[in-house]
């Protein structure tokens, strides 16, 4: 900003000032004031001269952002994050208006995004546009001025230029460089639009730039993504495993997926983390799988337990922590938490420990409720479910009693969508049961 700009915006505020003194301190005094400078300011700030253009990075800034961004890149664990830290950075690096990741997806044979800087998911053909052409040659494209290139001029008539006529947008520069896994194979590709320097378009050192960062890309991804495979296989194991141990008594199928439902709704309204929230919503389903060890005399029996049964009945809470205690996985150890404790009381009359309050873990006290509340809510074989007023008048009564009163907070502010979620999971009944 010039020198003479920094004075106009002096003289603006010193007017400010003097209007200040010349007024009452009374409302209408106050609004004209405030409407008299912002008139002043919005005629004299049309006048200043803001820089139209951007610098590259020098060495020291972009080590900075590099170091930055592979910081947190190399802590994250969700795929759509990583991929948002990824664009920014590309961003960032090469001095672009646009950045986008692009992955392959096998199955569909498609590219997609969902990190497109001012754009929503974006899916394309495999090999269509410029993208699909740097996947397919793995190699770079450069292009200084979408409507002046002929090498891609049909590709771009049919992308960037028909999305601008669509939008409003002027694509100019635009550089596609494609990344590889750890075995080469190519995954994805970094699109960058439209450079902010006064050259206004890419250089040899951005693609440098670039081809550092999707080198570091591919492999991260790839990383986050076997992550998730893996956590994804867990999810399909525990989701069975606890299906195994509620089909042995009197619940539903459904039942450990409505539970998981309302664990993580639960967790959410209670300003859990999204990271905690979905790691309850993977472990609650394993509340009951210490069943699996109680006889079919005691699980299955018609009539009311006896004291000595009701007592073997109560053992698969011990039972479900000392088969998952031993994992070092991080989701079967909070499977363990939860069915240890789903049980426990805030008052300290629940089972197997008597923890009270605080000493039962957070994962503890949603499960409690999300689990009491399916049992309450949904038809079973042997009887009807109660009425929803009924369940929230008991809830109420439980309130500080049973249950964590922040729990039980959080339950009825998000009592529609647990509505909805016990809606969406019903379970089909036999016949002859209805």
């Amino acid at each position: 900003m010039t020198s003479r700009n920094i004075q106009k915006i002096f003289a603006a505020f010193k007017k400010i000032i003097e209007l200040h003194h010349t007024l009452c301190y009374n409302k209408v005094a106050i609004d004209s004031l405030m409407e008299r400078c912002l008139s002043f300011l919005m005629h004299e700030a049309h006048e200043l001269e803001f820089p139209r253009f951007k610098r590259d990075l020098t060495s020291e800034q972009m080590l900075r952002v590099i170091f930055d961004y592979t910081a947190k890149i190399a802590n994250e664990r969700t795929l759509d994050n990583v991929l948002i830290l990824m664009a920014n950075m590309g961003r960032e690096m090469v001095v672009a208006d646009r950045c986008s990741v692009w992955l392959i997806d096998e199955r569909s044979q498609e590219l997609f995004t969902t990190v497109a800087h001012g754009v929503k998911e974006i899916r394309l053909p495999l090999r269509s546009g410029l993208v699909g052409h740097a996947v397919e040659t793995g190699e770079p494209i450069f292009i200084d001025d979408a409507y002046t290139d002929t090498v891609y001029r049909d590709v771009l008539l049919s992308g960037a230029i028909a999305v601008d006529k669509r939008t409003g947008y002027r694509t100019k520069a635009m550089m596609v460089v494609p990344f590889r896994n750890n075995d080469g194979v190519i995954i994805g590709a970094y699109q960058a639009i439209n450079k902010m320097t006064e050259a206004e378009v890419f250089s040899g050192k951005d693609l440098e730039y670039l081809t550092l960062a999707a080198s570091y890309s591919g492999k991260s991804i790839e990383s986050v993504m076997l992550q998730n495979e893996i956590e994804e296989t867990q999810r399909e194991i525990i989701f069975t495993m606890g299906e195994i141990g509620e089909s042995r008594s009197k619940e539903t199928g459904n039942h450990v997926k409505r539970v998981a439902e309302y664990s993580y709704v639960l967790a959410l309204g209670l300003g859990m983390p999204q990271e905690d929230a979905e790691l309850l919503k993977m472990a609650s389903p394993m509340h009951d799988i210490g069943k699996v060890a109680i006889p079919d005399s005691v699980l299955k029996k018609p009539g009311k337990l006896t004291d000595e049964e009701y007592d073997i009945m109560k053992a698969h809470t011990v039972i479900g922590y000392n088969l998952l205690k031993n994992s070092n996985r991080r989701i079967l150890k909070t499977a363990a938490v939860v069915a240890s404790q789903h049980h426990e009381k805030w008052n300290g009359k629940g089972y197997p420990n008597g923890l009270r309050e605080e000493e039962i873990h957070i994962f503890g006290r949603i499960t409690a409720i999300a689990d009491v509340f399916d049992a309450l809510a949904s038809d079973r074989v042997y009887k009807k479910a109660w009425e929803l007023d009924r369940i929230l008048n008991l809830f109420k009564e439980e309130r500080g009693q049973h249950f964590d009163p922040r729990v039980v907070d959080a339950f009825f502010e998000q009592l529609p969508e647990i509505v909805r979620i016990r809606d969406t999971y019903q379970d089909q009944l036999p016949e002859e049961a209805m």
